[in-house]
């Protein structure tokens, strides 16, 4: 399924949805980070996803990482939450989904790389090599966030 998405752009679909979803900034032990190239636009982004019914928000984030990229993370707090109403997804199916994101650190316990039906490549990046990446704008913003130290919440699972 093909996604496009709008920011702040006044020719955008009106949003018909608002699902909670996660992204992990997954930061390993050399500072590298997790990222992974979705199949729905192509672009570089941050494993993540949407929350079930029957988890907790720090069991998405492990799903999704998980899921996505084969590697098993372990959530550390949360770096950011990001509800612009600005940004939409217009999904193939007719969805038009108002973001709601929260972002959270988390670091890498085991698994191995490797691609999923949601991605096209997995690979840890070298922060400097990051700005060479296809990154949505809002992506980008969650990956700076994280990586200001200075950003911390308490995170409560």
């Amino acid at each position: 399924m093909g996604r496009i998405d709008y920011l702040h752009d006044p020719d955008a679909p009106p949003a018909n949805s608002v699902v909670p979803s996660v992204v992990a900034f997954v930061q390993n032990d050399a500072g590298q980070v997790l990222m992974i190239q979705r199949s729905d636009n192509g672009r570089w982004a941050l494993p993540g996803g949407g929350h079930d019914v029957g988890e907790s928000i720090s069991d998405t984030v492990i799903r999704e990482v998980w899921e996505e990229t084969g590697i098993k993370a372990e959530v550390l707090d949360l770096s950011g939450i990001y509800t612009d109403p600005g940004h939409v997804m217009q999904y193939d199916d007719g969805e038009i989904r108002q973001q709601f994101s929260i972002c959270f650190r988390a670091r890498p316990v085991g698994g191995e790389l490797r691609t999923s039906n949601e991605t096209t490549q997995v690979r840890w990046a070298d922060p400097t090599d990051l700005r060479e990446l296809d990154v949505h704008p809002t992506m980008r913003l969650r990956i700076e966030h994280a990586m200001d130290q200075t950003r911390t919440a308490p995170y409560i699972g």
